[in-house]
């Protein structure tokens, strides 16, 4: 492991970048009739348990050739996909039926617990053909429901049935060498994006558009079964009906695996093969969302302007207009705000832990940004598995200069332009949130190993991690700190007295305003954080990026009035101690994340089986929430910052 990997890594995540452009997923492969196509099968997945395990760690058919991994990207293994060859194969365009693929051996107690146990908990087995996962269409009540993946088998009357037989349905689309060039954007793109096809081939090519799968659960007959080899023909025919069982799981006794393939020429493109799986839903909820945030922002602004131009103009004129004894006088009469003018830049209690949160919010923001940004663009389109992980662990590192700048040049500005210590700044700030993060992953790390689950992160990614952390995130943050340090600090307008003042009894704890502000930054979020936590934990796909960049946005804009607002009240009660409660009044939007969170785990994920899933569940929510608390306070702290720098800026006081 040395610089080496970290090099191909970086490599593959540019190349991917570069790729992604191309929507969504890879570019068009040509199959010619009777081209060999294969089939890959991803970690088994369950919305009970939320802990994916191997295909092959069930006893299913193997392939000939051995289990082979597919190559992956960083984001991919970080996600808990295990990309596997499988058994089966198709050949293009050629239809087969009763096709015999293995006989099990005997079904041994251990098997067949672990059987009965993934049924019960609704694992689903997931197919890849040609980058497409397999899709089943169920009815219910007259309504056709898309699932991505089959059930292992089903449970009825106490009685557990496998699905063993499958009837596959691939979608086919003519190749047309015009159309490529014309989704490629222009003609010259062709050259840069092959097209995999035979050397010297003139017959039509065909692409695939669509995959379906029909699991059925069938008994064959185990004298036809015993002379077969693999791919050979079952002699009697396969009545696959998907709403009746018959094969049930029975200790002691092997299970037959066959399958049937019939290929369909479709109308679908290649650039909407991805549409089924995307069939965009509840757009109407996402726009209420955005309204709903635009109501409370114009709310806010209507009271920022307010106090911007009654309260800050009407008495700056009026001091203005005053001759000089008049001022002398006035001055003995103040009230609010320009009464703490000597203390409203006193340093905070603990200065260097708020620089380095400010430093790795600022971070975290502009991953966020940058990150949705880029999907909402399709750079990171869901064909692509893992480039959303891959890319957002690439900006991260990338940005650690914007940290060490950040929380550096703050520091010193607290310092009055000090530069002692600006080391241990820029390094705590390199260290802090990848630290918490680190630590909350290798907890439930330890509890995936423990249950042989695929979402482990394997070992040699987890040195991976740490080498990417130490080896470009902190420097790049130490570089960023030493051009924070050369940079000039910011100046306060005021002066600080040498004796502090006492600050007058509150009629409630300032806390509570705190605390409580945190709502409206949530009001603005909570519809889109629902489609997000289910996208997370439901195991569907999220694509509205461009929805939740508003979103995003409109967040940053909340979070910097509800900030500035309780500022302006606090200095208005004489309050100067505003570095920490600017922070935290738009950073407690975190608070109520995380009892939506708990609310979302007892009342949506009912069925979360067990304490290791729960523990998780709760595991990653709390990283969520902190990166959450770090990037709005930051947004907050650095409005009210720039507030208070402003308001006594413009305020001639002696």
């Amino acid at each position: 492991m040395g610089h080496v990997e970290i090099w191909v890594l970086t490599m593959c995540v540019i190349f991917q970048l570069g790729y992604g452009f191309y929507l969504p997923g890879s570019y068009p492969h040509k199959y010619v009739v009777g081209d060999p196509l294969s089939v890959k099968v991803n970690s088994l997945t369950s919305i009970d348990t939320e802990m994916p395990f191997s295909y092959y760690s069930l006893p299913f058919c193997k392939p000939k050739e051995g289990v082979k991994d597919s190559a992956e990207n960083l984001g991919e293994l970080l996600m808990g996909d295990r990309i596997e060859n499988s058994p089966y194969k198709f050949k293009m365009y050629v239809n087969e039926s009763e096709i015999f693929l293995c006989q099990s051996n005997k079904v041994s107690a251990d098997d067949f617990k672990l059987l009965k146990k993934r049924i019960d908990e609704m694992y689903q087995i997931n197919l890849i053909l040609d980058n497409l996962p397999a899709i089943r269409y169920t009815k219910k009540e007259g309504f056709m429901l898309r699932w991505t993946g089959y059930p292992v088998g089903v449970k009825v009357q106490n009685v557990y049935y496998l699905f063993n037989h499958l009837k596959f349905k691939v979608l086919i689309h003519k190749y047309e060498e015009t159309s490529v060039a014309r989704v490629m954007g222009t003609g010259d793109a062709v050259e840069v994006m092959p097209t995999v096809t035979k050397e010297g081939s003139d017959m039509p090519g065909h692409m695939v558009v669509g995959f379906e799968v029909v699991p059925c659960s069938v008994v064959h007959d185990g004298n036809l079964v015993n002379k077969l080899k693999m791919y050979e023909k079952y002699q009697s025919p396969i009545k696959c009906d998907p709403n009746a069982v018959s094969m049930p799981i029975k200790e002691g006794e092997p299970i037959v695996f066959t399958y049937e393939v019939a290929f369909e020429e479709s109308d679908i493109k290649w650039p909407s093969r991805w549409d089924a799986y995307l069939k965009m839903e509840g757009s109407k909820v996402h726009w209420f969302s955005i309204l709903n945030s635009l109501m409370v922002i114009t709310f806010l602004a209507g009271i920022v302007l307010v106090i911007f131009l009654r309260t800050v103009r009407r008495d700056l004129t009026r001091y203005e207009e005053l001759d000089k004894e008049s001022q002398v006088q006035m001055n003995e009469e103040l009230s609010g705000w320009k009464l703490v003018v000597g203390d409203v830049f006193r340093a905070p209690s603990n200065p260097a832990l708020l620089c380095i949160l400010i430093g790795d919010g600022v971070q975290i923001l502009g991953m966020a940004i940058v990150t949705i940004l880029f999907a909402a663009l399709g750079f990171m389109s869901p064909a692509s598995r893992g480039t959303l992980i891959t890319g957002m662990l690439f900006f991260y590192l990338i940005l650690g200069i914007a940290a060490g700048y950040v929380a550096v040049r703050l520091w010193r500005t607290i310092g009055c332009g000090d530069h002692k210590g600006w080391i241990s700044v820029a390094w705590k700030a390199a260290c802090f949130f990848p630290g918490i993060a680190f630590l909350i992953l290798t907890i439930l790390n330890f509890l995936l190993w423990g249950s042989h689950s695929t979402g482990a992160i394997p070992f040699a990614v987890f040195v991976i991690l740490l080498l990417l952390w130490f080896c470009i995130s902190v420097p790049l943050t130490l570089v960023g700190g030493y051009f924070g340090a050369k940079a000039h600090h910011i100046e306060y307008p005021v002066r600080t007295n040498q004796i502090p003042r006492e600050i007058p009894a509150q009629k409630y704890p300032s806390w509570l305003l705190v605390l409580g502000s945190g709502t409206l930054p949530f009001g603005t979020l909570f519809i889109e954080l629902f489609f997000i936590m289910s996208s997370i934990w439901m195991g569907r796909v999220y694509y509205v990026f461009g929805f939740l960049f508003i979103v995003l946005i409109l967040l940053v804009v909340v979070c910097a009035e509800v900030s500035l607002v309780l500022t302006y009240m606090h200095l208005c009660v004489e309050d100067w101690k505003w570095w920490w409660k600017s922070f935290f009044a738009s950073g407690s939007v975190a608070i109520y994340i995380f009892l939506y969170s708990i609310n979302y785990l007892i009342f949506d994920l009912k069925s979360l089986s067990g304490p290791v899933s729960a523990t998780l569940y709760l595991g990653y929510s709390l990283f969520m929430v902190l990166a959450v608390m770090l990037a709005t306070g930051t947004v907050g702290f650095l409005s009210s910052f720039w507030f208070v720098h402003y308001l006594f800026a413009s305020v001639k006081l002696d």
